[in-house]
């Protein structure tokens, strides 16, 4: 995978290590999200110590991290009968020369040894914050990077010098790699999401059937079974966590829906549904207009892409994969697959309403989401409280352009939201993958903000 991107990221370790004193940071995130990319760019331009755990035996981790010292020092390899020897022999080092000392897949340590959390806080303490050099712990069990290393409960709580939450791309931030034209990136993006690798597993050249039919479905393909993967990477039985996803996946949103589905009772379906939220893997949403908190009209979604996507179309459908990967694409994802896109198209446009703030096309708004009540709908919704001003707007990705009962819909369904003053301003935006129909421009006033393709692509292009 090669890097791209991730400017502010690197200006922030860059930053850090030209400041004075010692750092400490912690980089974290989802597996494939580019952080081994990130520290590996970082890295290459400064004195660096780099070294990669696995899963295996305690001890033979702990000759290889010494290994990995000495041999950048020119050293003979010391002999070192616990962490707390090889910390202090780190120590040493760092204590000679400014250096980067990047420990990546931190966790996969932990596993073997919890103590170790407990060393690296004696040499942070006693060695590290007396010298002028970098140590950076990188992991992708979001669950033991939060609690075992930032948490409350941690031995090293309060001693880093700065995080990053590496995050997968949005969709502005994977134009450059969607090499497709608008149409198709987001299609394209509706499948892999902002994930770098599976980004650049697709091979753009050739049309999305076949990266699709050659990338994921099928059985050899490193996309096919990714999910499992990355599952069993976080969860001990992630049997009904699978169950789960497949079930928000393919429309069940409310936890009735989901129970419903799964068979799983309200109580045991609650703990399941905060350690997948904690694992990023699925999103609570509530209306915009409403307290998250408080509100109990709360929808859940698959958090990412390529997750929606595996478990609405693979998932449910292994068997036939198996035998007939092109029958299961032409016969069951094809058509299906406007209705999963449509749902990315509004994700790309409320990125792109943000541009819009930004760039005062509209004006600003402090809270942009969903807005939904009983059977009334509302794909985007903007509140600026302090300007009793509301931004209401429909998104639609269909064959044929918008005509003005669009907007005559969204105008009826706008009287149905309530938030702010009687007399609050209102301003409202379309936007449209097929365009508008004739006329349509010209019956609405000046409130309305019209968005087509080629108008989505100029804004989401200007902030880049």
């Amino acid at each position: 995978m090669t890097f791209h991107d991730r400017h502010e990221e690197l200006d922030a370790l860059e930053t850090a290590f030209e400041s004075p004193g010692h750092e400490f940071f912690v980089v974290y995130g989802r597996r494939r999200v580019g952080k081994t990319e990130l520290l590996k760019e970082f890295c290459s331009d400064q004195p660096h110590i780099y070294f990669l755990a696995s899963q295996e035996a305690e001890h033979r981790q702990r000759e290889k991290f010494v290994e990995q010292i000495a041999t950048y020092c020119n050293d003979r390899i010391p002999r070192v009968d616990g962490w707390d020897e090889a910390f202090e022999y780190l120590g040493e080092k760092l204590a000679l020369e400014q250096l980067v000392v990047v420990i990546d897949e931190f966790p996969y340590l932990v596993e073997e040894n919890d103590s170790l959390l407990s060393y690296v806080q004696s040499f942070v303490d006693q060695q590290l914050q007396n010298t002028e050099s970098m140590v950076v712990l990188c992991g992708s069990s979001i669950s033991t990077m939060e609690s075992e290393i930032l948490g409350h409960e941690s031995p090293l709580y309060g001693r880093r010098t700065g995080q990053i939450d590496l995050k997968p791309f949005s969709f502005r931030e994977a134009c450059e790699l969607l090499t497709y034209d608008l149409d198709d990136a987001i299609r394209s993006y509706a499948i892999t999401g902002g994930t770098p690798m599976y980004i650049q597993l697709f091979d753009y050249a050739r049309s999305l059937a076949e990266n699709i039919q050659t990338e994921i479905l099928s059985p050899t393909a490193v996309l096919y079974n990714e999910p499992e993967f990355l599952l069993r990477t976080e969860l001990r039985t992630p049997a009904r966590y699978m169950s789960i996803l497949e079930a928000v996946a393919t429309g069940h949103t409310t936890p009735n829906e989901i129970a419903g589905a799964t068979g799983i009772g309200s109580g045991p379906l609650s703990k399941y549904l905060q350690t997948l939220r904690r694992l990023r893997l699925i999103d609570r949403e509530v209306p915009v207009t409403a307290s998250a908190k408080q509100s109990k009209r709360s929808r859940y979604q698959v958090a990412d892409e390529f997750l929606r996507f595996w478990f609405r179309f693979v998932e449910p459908n292994r068997s036939s994969i198996e035998e007939a990967p092109s029958v299961v694409y032409e016969g069951t994802i094809e058509p299906a697959l406007p209705d999963h896109v449509a749902t990315t198209f509004e994700d790309v446009c409320q990125e792109a309403v943000w541009e819009a703030i930004r760039s005062d096309e509209l004006g600003p708004y402090s809270e942009v989401g969903r807005w939904w009540y009983g059977e009334d709908e509302i794909d985007i919704v903007g509140l600026a409280p302090n300007d009793d001003r509301i931004l209401l707007a429909e998104c639609k990705w269909t064959t044929d352009p918008i005509g003005y009962s669009v907007a005559a819909k969204l105008r009826d369904k706008a009287d149905r939201v309530r938030w702010g003053p009687d007399q609050r301003d209102q301003e409202f935006a379309l936007f449209s993958k097929a365009g508008f129909a004739d006329g349509v421009a010209e019956a609405l006033d000046d409130n309305w903000s019209l968005f087509s393709l080629s108008e989505l692509e100029t804004l989401l292009s200007e902030s880049s």
